[in-house]
């Protein structure tokens, strides 16, 4: 039987400390299930995936990735991303490194710690990819065609770099939310909900304010008080043990907390039946 998946690449063999370098570019109909890592790069590598599915995971997390999305590893992270194993990925890569790098990265959509996105001139960046993996070739003119392709590749980045912000505020909401909704029993804090989403704690509060018109501290508290609620009106707990299970060491201050957002104590909320 005839098999579809192929691998087309060109790595650079000079790689010197220059401000900006290409190392590699390519695409790949990659074979079903096909896994890189896990392990680490030593330059930062764009994949653009334009058909299939797949999946990235990154000390942060794991990202089911598809069609338009576009995905970064940094240098020094160790990272896993597999082909899906019915339907592969097809994506186009560039990998590059210098010492210009990580200021012209951060100047574009992906500042802030993003991780994968769907730029809204997806075909443009692809289009861009390909003229890269086309300037390949060891002679200095194509070196320098590629850089020069590079840049046009990060400029159309930087170019929608404030729309993709817009949508990375969401995405980060969305990715704080994830794990509070999987942490709250814990003693979490804010700072640890920052790290994991990638980003400073006031940022956090930026991009909550935002998209929700809260802050983090306000959204945690409604969340562990609405987990609380349900556990009210469905269990026979107690009040301190529903305190703990909701991630507040006192029952007093989780009384108070209660009292402030519902407008009644625990203890009667949950003899009324939560109304």
């Amino acid at each position: 039987m005839e098999q579809d998946f192929f691998k087309y690449s060109y790595k650079i063999k000079s790689q010197e400390n220059l401000s900006l370098s290409v190392y590699n570019t390519g695409y790949q109909h990659c074979e079903a299930g096909y896994t890189w890592g896990p392990a680490t790069r030593d330059h930062y590598l764009f994949h653009l995936v334009t058909e299939g599915k797949g999946r990235l995971t990154v000390p942060e997390g794991t990202f089911d990735i598809g069609p338009g999305d576009l995905f970064l590893i940094r240098p020094g992270e160790l990272v896993t991303y597999a082909a899906d194993r019915e339907n592969p990925w097809f994506y186009w890569w560039v990998g590059f490194n210098g010492t210009e790098a990580h200021r012209l990265v951060h100047s574009t959509l992906f500042a802030g710690g993003a991780r994968v996105l769907r730029p809204e001139n997806g075909e443009e960046i692809r289009r861009r990819l390909l003229d890269i993996y086309d300037a390949r070739g060891s002679a200095a003119a194509h070196e320098a065609r590629m850089l020069g392709r590079l840049y046009l590749f990060l400029g159309e980045l930087m170019e929608c770099a404030p729309a993709a912000r817009e949508t990375t505020a969401r995405q980060y909401v969305d990715k704080a939310a994830g794990f509070i909704s999987r942490n709250f029993s814990r003693d979490i804090t804010i700072a640890d909900v920052a790290d994991f989403t990638g980003i400073s704690k006031s940022h956090l509060y930026r991009v909550f304010s935002q998209e929700l018109g809260i802050s983090p501290v306000q959204f945690l508290i409604r969340y562990r008080v609405g987990e609380a609620c349900a556990m009210l009106r469905g269990s026979a707990m107690s009040v301190g043990e529903v305190a703990a299970s909701c991630g507040f060491r006192d029952p007093l201050y989780f009384s108070r907390i209660f009292r402030r957002v519902k407008g009644t104590p625990p203890r009667d909320y949950a003899k009324n039946g939560g109304e």
